[in-house]
C-alpha cells in the first residue's frame, strides 16, 4: 500500500500561544477558531460528537444520495463487473464499491477533503479500497501540467510525494479560489454549535439543582451568653445532624434547638426559556447542513408544499453530490477492468432519488402527458371536408 497505517498513533494538537478559556461543557474547544488544518478536522469530528443532531443530517445525506449500477459496452465483462462492484472488500469490513463510495462520501462532507486509494495485486486487479485519514494529507498541483494535483504527506519535517499518483483517488468540495483543499459542510457551525451546547449545559445544571435540591441551614444564635459561647459548636452539630439526615437511606425528622432556618438554594430564582433560542441556532444549523427539518425528526410547522420544495432543493444537493462521486467511481472500475484488456469507458448508472410521493408523482406526469397531446392536437393541420 502507499499510505502507511500506523496502529496507535495520535495526533497532537499544537500549543497556542494564548492559553484558550475553559468553559463548563466539555466541548468548550468549539468556540475558538483554529488555523491549523489538523486543528481544524478535529475540530469537524468533535462537532459531530457533540451536536448529534449534525451527526444525524450527514449520515442520512449519504443514504439519500443512493445507490447505483456500472454499465459497459462489452457485455462479456458484466459478470466480472458485478462481483467486483458487489464484492470489492474496503474499510469498516465492508465489502462493496457501494460501501467505499459512502466512506468516501461522509469523510469528503465531514472534511470538504476525501483521499483514497486503490490496492492492487500483481496483474493490477483492484482487490481492495482503502480510504485514507485526511489529517496528515497536503494537496498540490504538479508543476510540470497544473492540471494534474500530487498528493502528498506531512508525516515528518518535510512533505514527501506519493509514488504511484495514478492508484489515488481525490476529491474536493466547494473549495475556494486558488485552493486545491475543499470546504466541509460543516463549516460556520462550531461558533453556532459552541452557544447551543451552552444553553443544553445550563439547562442541565439548572436541572441538576432543582432535581438534586441543595439547602441553605442558618442558625442565629440567642441573645444569652450560653447561646453566644456555643454558637459554632451547636452550629456544626446542626450541620452533622442535618447531613446524617440527608444522606440516609431513609426519610427521617430533623429536629433542632434555637432559631433554626432552612432554605432551598437558588428557589427564588426563575430557569429562562431556551425553547426560542435553541430553535433559532438550529436554524442556522439545519440552513446549512441542507436538510428539511422534518427528515431530522423536528416537527416544526410546515406545509404540504413548502415540504415538496424542500425535497426539490435536498433533490439538488444530492445530485450534487453524485457529480462529485461519478468521476471516483469510474475511475476505479476503468482500473478494474484494464486488467482484463478492457480500455473503454464504464457509465455509472444512479438509482432515481425517491423523495416524492409515487402517486403524485405519476399524477403529474400524466397531466403532462394530457397536455402534450392537447398541444399536438391543436397543431396538427385540420381536415377539409366537402360540404
Amino acid at each position: 500500500m502507499i499510505f502507511k497505517r500506523k496502529e496507535g498513533s495520535q495526533q497532537v494538537l499544537p500549543v497556542l500561544a494564548n492559553e484558550r478559556e475553559k468553559c463548563s461543557h466539555p466541548f468548550y474547544e468549539l468556540g475558538s477558531r483554529f488555523p491549523e488544518q489538523l486543528c481544524q478536522y478535529r475540530l469537524y469530528r468533535a462537532l459531530r460528537e457533540a451536536v448529534p443532531i449534525i451527526d444525524a443530517a450527514i449520515c442520512k445525506t449519504v443514504r439519500l444520495t443512493g445507490g447505483f449500477t456500472v454499465e459497459t459496452e462489452d457485455g462479456s465483462l458484466k459478470k466480472e463487473l458485478d462481483s467486483f462492484v458487489g464484492s470489492v472488500p474496503s474499510d469498516s469490513s465492508q465489502f462493496s464499491l457501494q460501501s467505499f463510495a459512502d466512506i468516501y462520501l461522509e469523510q469528503l462532507l465531514t472534511y470538504g477533503t476525501a483521499v483514497a486509494e486503490m490496492v492492487t495485486d500483481d496483474d493490477g486487479r483492484v482487490v481492495y479500497l482503502y480510504n485514507a485519514p485526511i489529517d496528515n494529507i497536503v494537496l498540490k498541483r504538479d508543476k510540470s501540467d497544473y492540471r494534474n494535483i500530487i498528493v502528498c504527506t506531512n508525516d515528518g519535517p518535510e512533505i514527501k510525494e506519493l509514488r504511484d499518483q495514478q492508484k489515488i483517488l481525490c476529491s474536493a468540495l466547494s473549495a475556494d479560489a486558488g485552493r486545491l483543499m475543499g470546504n466541509s459542510v460543516l463549516k460556520g457551525l462550531p461558533y453556532v454549535s459552541n452557544i447551543l451546547l451552552k444553553i443544553f449545559n445550563a439547562v442541565g445544571a439548572n436541572w441538576d439543582r432543582v432535581g438534586n435540591v441543595r439547602f441553605a441551614v442558618t442558625y442565629k444564635p440567642g441573645d444569652d451568653a450560653a447561646s453566644k459561647a456555643y454558637g459554632k459548636q451547636r452550629a456544626m452539630q446542626i450541620a452533622e445532624e442535618w447531613g446524617s439526615v440527608m444522606n440516609g437511606s431513609k426519610p427521617k425528622d430533623f429536629i433542632a434547638l434555637g432559631d433554626v432556618d432552612i432554605k432551598v438554594i437558588g428557589a427564588d430564582n426563575q430557569i429562562l426559556d431556551s425553547e426560542v433560542p435553541v430553535r433559532q441556532l438550529l436554524e442556522q444549523i439545519i440552513a446549512k447542513l441542507a436538510l428539511p427539518p422534518f427528515m431530522l425528526g423536528l416537527s416544526w410547522s410546515t406545509t404540504e408544499r413548502m415540504s415538496q420544495q424542500q425535497a426539490d432543493a435536498l433533490t439538488t444537493e444530492l445530485e450534487c453530490y453524485r457529480r462529485i462521486l461519478t468521476p471516483v467511481l469510474k475511475k476505479i472500475c476503468s482500473a478494474h477492468l484494464r486488467a482484463y484488456g478492457y480500455t473503454k469507458g464504464v457509465n455509472i448508472v444512479w438509482d432515481d432519488i425517491t423523495l416524492k410521493d409515487s402517486l403524485d408523482e405519476a399524477n403529474a406526469n400524466y397531466l403532462k402527458a394530457k397536455t402534450d397531446e392537447i398541444y399536438a392536437a391543436i397543431s396538427s393541420p385540420k381536415e377539409d371536408y366537402d360540404e
